[in-house]
């Protein structure tokens, strides 16, 4: 470790005397890239971090009072959204994810913010009664002000880094990374670069259990490690804690993601003191430094493959190189939103309000992340795919529907020269065809076809089906090669059920 420049208490010192210096990671990167690391550490006290980003594990805790006559409460809604009910009689946990009974669009992120933002919101809850607690149900409106406590409690938020996502697929994907565009139409990605927490103290000199933050615009704390805490793959995270009641709804956002779910977005900073050159050196990492890797969420597994390796200073240019094509990106992060935090907690600090706390705890470095140990496999697409019967463009329509009857089949699927996908016919469209006339295949094939993967699960597979209203799926590679067919009927006999689509 680097020779001690100064200590916590020596900076809280300057913090009450109001001659500390901070200044923001980004500011931080311009400073040793200008003056060097030796004159950064010499002249600075405090880095300040932040991100503005979705954290879907977030939640709070509530405390009601109790009613007259008492209830404990069994099952509680807060606007139509079920809490979690195995405390107390009247405490009670809403998740961010959680959605409405009425509202698919609308969940516990909302709630939180309301609350945050001093709406009213509806309680209803029932109860099974007891002697000591009788009452069956209730229906009331109130405010975060009618509570007793209100307490952000949030089991994992603010990733070290993010993996970028984009969909090699035939169609549209919605994830917890927003929209994926078919055939890599887009790239996502999250975090604030340079300016995250978490990327500017990568071995946890200064945070951990204890450590005061800045936490959805009022002072929060770490109370220890994240779930999912991955270190030794740069997926640190941290569980954070604080009062509700003194935070700000500009910093705590409740989000949907179409077809995906509700979220809450959370403003994190942590301020990162320069006890030595070693973090004068971290706190200046820039967005080129940060590496990550961008994923292929086309593939629907756990080991999802990495396409290439890239940075934030090209994820926040706006396009991305892959293949030889620029692709548009987007930030799912709140890119002005986590620079506002960084400010904010700077100016908190030189305006006396905020001191720093060193950790009683340090967060973990050889966290070991297990993935869940399954005892039953599920069946994938390559497991129960069959033979696909294929022909080109220009094979007559005669031929395609002599194959149809020889093989007792309903599906061609027409491949070019290098048996890549170029569409699908059916039985009815070659019947379409003769009917009308119609003397090649080109004039009745489906070029827009809905295809699945070897790797696919078979139950997705089946949603696909009935989604889109098909009765087969092209099984292709990565190149769209075309590898064989999953049908309807063989996914009922796989599933048994009476109907997939």
């Amino acid at each position: 470790m680097s020779k001690k420049l100064r200590t916590y208490e020596e900076i809280n010192q300057k913090i009450k005397n109001g001659d500390v210096q901070v200044i923001t990671a980004d500011e931080m990167t311009k400073l040793v890239e200008n003056e060097g690391i030796e004159v950064a550490a010499k002249d600075i006290d405090v880095v300040t971090t932040g991100t503005f980003g979705a954290m879907c594990s977030s939640g709070a805790f509530l405390n009601f009072g109790h009613s007259d006559p008492p209830i404990k409460m069994e099952h509680v809604w807060l606007n139509d959204v079920h809490c979690y009910h195995g405390n107390a009689a009247v405490d009670v946990y809403i998740g961010a994810t959680r959605r409405s009974d009425t509202n698919i669009e609308y969940g516990g992120g909302h709630v939180i913010e309301a609350l945050v933002a001093k709406k009213e919101i509806n309680l209803r809850a029932t109860a099974y009664a007891t002697d000591c607690y009788p009452r069956l149900r209730v229906d009331t409106n109130l405010t975060i002000d009618d509570l007793n406590q209100a307490v952000l409690c949030n089991p994992r938020n603010g990733y070290q880094r993010y993996n970028a996502a984009c969909n090699s697929r035939d169609d549209t994907l919605y994830t917890y990374m927003g929209k994926l565009l078919p055939r890599f139409g887009n790239v996502t990605f999250a975090g604030s670069g340079c300016l995250s927490p978490l990327s500017n103290d990568p071995d946890y000199e200064t945070i951990g259990m204890g450590t005061r933050i800045f936490l959805g615009g009022g002072i929060g704390y770490i109370i220890g490690e994240g779930t999912q805490h991955n270190p030794k793959n740069q997926f640190g995270t941290i569980m954070v804690k604080g009062d509700l009641k003194q935070m700000r709804s500009e910093f705590l956002k409740g989000a949907n993601f179409t077809n995906y779910g509700t979220t809450l977005y959370v403003g994190i900073g942590i301020p990162i003191p320069i006890l030595n050159e070693g973090l004068a050196k971290k706190t200046s990492i820039s967005d080129k430094d940060l590496k990550t890797n961008l994923i292929d969420y086309g593939v629907p597994r756990r080991a999802r493959p990495t396409l290439k390796i890239t940075d934030y200073e090209e994820l926040k240019s706006g396009s991305i190189e892959l293949n030889g094509k620029k692709i548009k990106v987007s930030p799912l992060t709140g890119l002005k939103k986590s620079k506002k935090i960084a400010d904010s907690l700077k100016n908190w600090i030189e305006e006396g309000k905020f001191l720093l706390s060193a950790p009683v705890e340090k967060l973990p470095t050889t966290t070991v992340f297990k993935p869940m140990k399954l005892t039953k496999e599920i069946p994938f697409v390559r497991s129960i795919m069959g033979p696909a019967t294929v022909c080109k463009i220009t094979t007559s329509i005669e031929i395609v529907a002599k194959k149809i009857i020889d093989q007792n089949i309903n599906h061609i699927i027409i491949v070019d020269e290098n048996k890549k996908l170029q569409g699908i016919v059916t039985s009815f469209d070659i019947t379409r065809a003769v009917a009308q006339n119609n003397l090649t295949l080109a004039d009745v094939i489906t070029r827009k076809v809905i295809t699945t993967t070897l790797d696919e699960p078979a139950a997705a597979a089946a949603r696909k089906l009935e989604t889109h209203d098909i009765s087969a799926l092209p099984v292709i590679d990565a190149e769209r090669r075309v590898l064989g067919m999953v049908t309807a009927e063989g996914l009922m006999k796989l599933l048994g059920t009476r109907r997939v689509l």
